[in-house]
């Protein structure tokens, strides 16, 4: 019987057997991708000072740094924090306790964060974050290898129809330089016109310059071949001959489009970002790109996965067989078959039906026999 006292705060929820097995199938899958590539697993935890965290989080709003749930620790009387992200604490960890590694290094995670208050987009307040960096490095190289893992985690996982959506996060700051020069007061509200698609508020904010950018979007080919028509004076030349090997990187493994202008998520992202998509899913299943690590400024490219959100369009796991232990069945069999993979239920009382517990099978002296069918 449900009682008031037994509903959850706004943003979290209980994960039911079946979709808890969904997660978790894509979790496993995801990390034996990584694991293959190379890439070793890490487990910060879950709780840190807070002046740690805030400290590895250059590029990271005002907003979100205060989303962060905080708390006085009576062991040290400092401030500690609940991790909103854990990619600032892998970049701890590469600062510190691998700081003699050799580079480029290659780490994983998976854990829990948490959140204060959520968006109206994305209501949840606790995540199951998955993601991989590649510490040392930010190269074109280095960004096709991350963006390939991740379409391969996704793959694993299940889902289809992946499709990577390539931005350049320093656009504007790169173009205002010296090819479309702006006042520094005109930065800010240039790439805000261009975040919302706004041909007339980007005239008003001095970037009629920048009007070609609203229409180098699409797939990959065709808006790349726009973007290059606008590099006044080879600015971008670089970038554009990085992202076009990347996407050769990618070949048909997912559909590649390009939005140069996107800056939603990418906020401490440097050169390169991308976002991720997968067939059934309205929202990102990903994003990832390379950055600095704040605090070391060491380059690093990486990506994260939201697996709860992903695990929606993931295939259910096909249940192993639970196979029913009457009272004094054979110990070492039942032993024998979870060893093999089978699951077993034991019996704790007279008169439980075994079919209502969900078993297919029960333990006989000449092994597991179909409910219903044995003698």
């Amino acid at each position: 019987m449900t009682q008031p006292t037994d509903l959850l705060p706004e943003g979290l929820e209980d994960r039911l057997p079946a979709e808890a097995a969904r997660i978790t199938a894509a979790m496993r899958a995801c990390l034996d991708v990584l694991g293959a590539h190379g890439y070793d697993r890490v487990r910060p935890p879950l709780l840190e000072f807070e002046a740690s965290l805030v400290g590895r989080m250059a590029g990271v709003s005002v907003g979100e740094r205060s989303s962060m749930f905080r708390f006085v620790d009576p062991a040290s009387l400092r401030t500690l924090a609940l991790r909103s992200d854990m990619t600032p604490q892998i970049g701890r960890i590469a600062a510190t306790g691998l700081a003699a590694a050799p580079r480029p290094l290659r780490l994983a995670y998976c854990g829990d964060t948490v959140v204060i208050k959520a968006s109206q987009l994305d209501p949840a307040r606790e995540r199951l974050q998955l993601g991989a960096e590649l510490i040392g490095s930010d190269s074109a190289a280095a960004a096709a290898e991350a963006v390939m893992l991740a379409v391969e985690a996704l793959q694993a996982a299940g889902l289809t129809g992946i499709s990577v959506d390539f931005t350049l996060p320093d656009l504007v700051d790169t173009l205002a330089e010296k090819a479309f020069p702006l006042a520094p007061e005109q930065v800010e509200a240039v790439r805000r016109e261009l975040d919302t698609k706004d041909a007339g508020g980007l005239k008003v904010a001095g970037g009629a310059a920048y009007l070609p950018l609203l229409y180098a979007t699409g797939p990959f080919a065709e808006a790349l071949t726009a973007l290059r028509e606008v590099d006044a004076g080879g600015a971008l030349k670089s970038r554009l001959d990085g992202l076009e090997s990347i996407a050769a990187h990618i070949g048909d493994a997912a559909r590649i489009t390009l939005d140069p202008t996107e800056r939603h998520g990418f906020e401490y992202q440097s050169w390169f970002g991308f976002t991720l998509y997968a067939e059934g899913l309205r929202r990102a299943v990903g994003r990832g790109g390379t950055y600095r690590i704040a605090g070391s400024d060491e380059s690093a490219t990486g990506f994260t996965l939201y697996l709860d959100r992903l695990a929606e369009a993931a295939p259910q796991p096909e249940a192993a067989p639970l196979v029913w232990l009457p009272f004094g069945h054979d110990r070492e069999a039942a032993a024998n078959l979870r060893a093999g993979g089978m699951r077993t239920l034991a019996q704790l009382a007279d008169g439980e039906d075994p079919r209502a517990h969900g078993c297919t099978h029960i333990l006989e002296a000449g092994g597991p026999a179909l409910l219903g069918t044995q003698a």
